[in-house]
């Protein structure tokens, strides 16, 4: 299934940094099932002491990561979903740094995050298909911030792509 990529009106200036990690012309089932074996396989192996490592005092672990994907593929889902169904109630944002304070991440095993991860990334999947041109198209206001469906379906995709990096970059070197 392929979504022709936003426009900048499409969206708020602080999400095009996710939107630009996602490929031009890409198949989004194709391409979000590649990202969850990648989440899967990347994580999935990881030691207990990789997965509990913070570069700096303060920062999230990599479990703490992974439950933030969580909540963010949840959050964007819904919103994608009330719009679609063209829902013109604002959404409020959501504080990322509350969520992930409030997770129990640090209680729970990698392969239950993984679990919850392909549960989640799945109904997106499903919610994705159901979705025909016309719902694509349709915005709302969710964070104070116009954004269409499509947009949204972006920002899922470019969030874990932004998140994966960060993994790479300051944890697994």
């Amino acid at each position: 299934m392929r979504i022709s990529r936003p426009q900048p009106e499409e969206r708020g200036d602080w999400f095009a940094r996710y939107i630009a990690t996602v490929p031009d012309d890409v198949d989004f089932v194709r391409y979000l099932l590649e990202q969850l074996q990648t989440i899967e396989l990347r994580l999935g192996r990881l030691s207990e002491e990789k997965l509990t490592f913070r570069y700096e005092p303060g920062k999230w672990t990599i479990r703490d990561i992974l439950s933030h994907l969580i909540d963010g593929e949840r959050v964007f889902s819904y919103r994608a979903l009330r719009f679609a169904r063209n829902d013109q109630t604002e959404l409020p944002g959501f504080d990322e740094s509350e969520y992930a304070a409030h997770s129990n991440a640090a209680r729970r095993s990698v392969g239950d995050l993984l679990a919850e991860f392909r549960a989640v990334r799945l109904s997106t999947i499903e919610l994705i298909k159901s979705l025909d041109e016309p719902m694509m198209t349709r915005s709302g206001v969710a964070s104070g911030q116009r954004v269409t469906v499509r947009s949204l379906i972006y920002i899922i995709a470019g969030h874990v792509n932004h998140h994966l990096r960060i993994i790479d970059e300051r944890y697994l070197r």
